[in-house]
């Protein structure tokens, strides 16, 4: 892909939220076109070269067209929306039909599907410009981010690390100013990890607010997709333009009637003001490689309390037992990755083929050969169905401990440790308590280690309550600002000056 970088005032797009590139747009500073060109230069410098943090595996080759007809069409009728000619970047196991969509497995190389994903779709009538798909942890199966086809990808803030995962190119990718935001999907934690780690705002959305439709299935039941941005705003932004019903997938019936006209809207300083929020002293952990992210978020604690809020310890009965009770993480996956590599045409078409192609990464083999031994009519048994009326307890105990103890939202550390060396498994997540309930959860930065290296606080509410946990969060960042960029990514020291000509290249296949 190539794109030219036209003659103009120097701009930076480092740290720019939707906002401002917005106001940019308008005032005739920047145009769509030259964004496109303005990021695909980060990418080519630190992506692709510098420090490699290997974030991207495809170029959208029209991206540079679209943001000239967008331009265009600014010009004659204004902007769609305020995602209109905001490049994005996607995490490649969400359909697209202009581009290959692999979930970063040799499985699936090169396979176009004939459609985008929902979500895809909404960004695009929106507006924004896809300007390429980011690597993951392989097929969304784990927490550090490397990928048969894609590699590993690097933590911008500590390239000795991991960014979290699974959608850990797109922390990154967000981290390192690659696009205005991303998109990433979470069945235990694959948005909100590796935002803590990457300094980020990730949300998952409660079940059934935004369609699954067009996602690699990981577990229809835990999966979902969401927004990685680095303020509230765009957060809200973005999900103002993706959520609502899709027939093709039947769960987000039941936000009929519960979507406000704007998450936007929620957005105001003082929102902690006489909220209480319940501490989930539990999820703080006890041993001492926990420690420095519980200081981190006990100090995020103290400063909601001087912006208002009451800080109350809250306790779920048996909370361990109900989240491990509830967990539908890898049984599901047999069938619903199954059936989706058979009908895209996959090189593997069931998860007992990508075992014995070997078309996989050795990180993933374990979650495979846990999926393929499934029996074959598990989904008819009585511990599926009883998994099932768990996650039912499981989200009835997270609301009335909240009832009872008059708290607007749950706080606790998003993830207990840091991203590990890369080679390492991650350990600490407290993802599961909003994946196994259904309940919304969002991640906002809360500060860094002695070391240096993000901690995210985590906030989970009431179902379909994300305008709250958006309001709560915008405070909080507002009052703090500890959102910071990786040093190991600054903008560029030189202007624009004259045509400048980047080539990218999508990140090639390792084995």
């Amino acid at each position: 892909v190539r794109a030219r970088a036209q003659s103009a005032e120097p701009f930076d797009v480092v740290e720019k939220s939707i906002r401002d590139l917005q106001s940019a747009l308008t005032s005739g500073q920047v145009t769509s076109e030259r964004l496109v060109g303005l990021y695909l230069a980060r990418i080519a410098t630190y992506d692709q070269a510098g420090p490699r943090l290997n974030a991207v595996i495809h170029i959208n080759a029209n991206a540079a067209a679209v943001a000239r007809a967008l331009d265009e069409e600014r010009k004659a009728r204004g902007p769609r929306s305020p995602l209109h000619g905001i490049p994005v970047l996607l995490k490649d196991n969400f359909e697209t039909r202009d581009m290959p969509t692999t979930g970063g497995s040799l499985a699936l190389r090169g396979i176009v599907p004939p459609r985008d994903a929902f979500q895809v779709g909404q960004v695009g009538r929106a507006g924004a410009v896809l300007l390429g798909k980011v690597n993951l942890h392989e097929l969304a199966l784990g927490l550090t981010s490397v990928s048969s086809l894609g590699g590993q990808t690097l933590n911008p803030y500590d390239v000795t690390r991991a960014p979290g995962g699974s959608s850990g190119g797109s922390g990154a990718a967000e981290a390192a100013c690659f696009a205005a935001f991303t998109m990433g999907t979470d069945t235990s934690g694959s948005i909100r990890i590796p935002s803590s780690h990457n300094s980020l705002v990730g949300l998952r959305p409660s079940a059934g607010l935004s369609s699954r439709g067009g996602i690699i299935p990981f577990g229809h039941t835990q999966d979902t997709g969401g927004p990685m941005a680095r303020t509230v705003e765009d957060i809200a932004l973005i999900l103002d333009e993706t959520v609502g019903y899709d027939p093709a997938d039947p769960i987000t019936q039941a936000s009929g009637g519960r979507i406000p006209r704007s998450y936007t809207a929620s957005l105001k300083e003082g929102a902690l003001k006489g909220a209480r929020i319940g501490v989930l002293t539990e999820f703080f952990g006890t041993a001492p490689e926990d420690e420095e992210v519980a200081l981190v978020v006990r100090r995020a604690i103290d400063e909601m309390k001087a912006q208002g809020a009451a800080a109350v310890e809250v306790v779920i009965p048996d909370l361990a037992k109900l989240v491990t009770a509830s967990n539908l993480l890898t049984q599901e996956l047999k069938f619903y990755l199954g059936d989706y590599l058979k009908s895209a045409g996959a090189y593997a078409t069931s998860i007992e083929e990508m075992l014995e192609t070997g078309l996989h990464a050795s990180g993933i083999q374990g979650i495979l050969d846990v999926a393929n031994g499934t029996a074959a009519d598990y989904l008819s048994s009585e511990d599926y169905k009883a998994r099932l009326a768990a996650r039912e307890t499981l989200a009835k105990a997270v609301l009335d401990a909240m009832e009872a103890n008059k708290v607007a939202a749950l706080a606790y550390p998003t993830i207990r440790r840091i991203a590990p060396i890369v080679g390492g498994a991650q350990a600490g997540s407290n993802a599961a308590l909003s994946a196994n309930s259904g309940h919304p959860a969002i991640t906002v930065p809360a500060g860094f280690t002695p070391g240096g290296f993000p901690v995210g606080i985590e906030l989970i509410g009431r179902r379909f309550g994300e305008a709250t946990l958006l309001a709560l969060a915008y405070d909080y960042e507002r009052s703090t600002h500890h959102r910071r960029p990786p040093v190991m990514t600054p903008a560029p020291e030189r202007t624009e000056s004259g045509s400048v000509t980047i080539e990218v290249r999508a990140t090639r296949a390792r084995s």
